[in-house]
């Protein structure tokens, strides 16, 4: 019976997401990609040149995503830091699947050179956000822990719009955000 999918690029993106979830990036080949899509390697290689081009086109929506959201916030005037966190928290989520298959493999990363500088780069513009062109070395350092465990947790909590398993979606959010603020030394209302 032939494939009805139309969307192949889209379909093979989906599948890898789901074997570098449970396999990591470094453990998945591109033979178990096609094998998972019923096509043969020569196709997967007709959509894409190598795994690492795969990723490349995986991880590219989360980093316009992420810059997006970190543009749209300087733009806006009178940013609070709830807002400013908030907004990141939803991004992180967005696509915490990903996140995680790529974060918890040091090859991945290695085969997407410009990610952890971007990452490190909306974390430097959100603290500029919340504390202004010039933060103290305090301030910095409390960044770090906020705005990394914000993240962190937001990736822990998977892609689910919504809420999550435990029916705690927003919870968790406000949960998160509130922490994040405190660990900023900001009040959390």
């Amino acid at each position: 019976m032939p494939r009805q999918r139309t969307d192949t690029r889209a379909e093979i993106r989906e599948t890898a997401l789901e074997l570098f979830a449970q396999k990591g990036y470094t453990g998945t080949s591109l033979r178990e990609i096609a094998e998972g899509l019923g096509i043969t390697k020569a196709a997967l290689y007709y959509h894409f040149r190598s795994k690492q081009d795969l990723l490349a086109d995986m991880v590219a929506p989360m980093l316009d995503d992420g810059d997006r959201t970190v543009r749209e916030l300087e733009e806006q005037p009178g940013v609070t830091p709830r807002h400013a966190l908030e907004a990141f928290y939803d991004t992180a989520r967005r696509h915490g699947t990903l996140f995680q298959a790529v974060i918890a493999d040091t090859a991945a990363l290695a085969d997407l050179g410009d990610v952890v500088p971007r990452l490190f780069d909306w974390r430097e513009r959100l603290l500029r956000l919340i504390f202004g062109a010039d933060p103290t070395h305090r301030q910095r350092a409390l960044a770090v822990l906020a705005i990394g465990g914000l993240q962190d947790a937001a990736i822990m909590a998977g892609d689910a719009e919504g809420p999550d398993t435990a029916g705690e979606g927003a919870d968790l959010r406000s949960i998160v955000v509130e922490g994040a603020l405190r660990a900023l030394d900001l009040p959390a209302s």
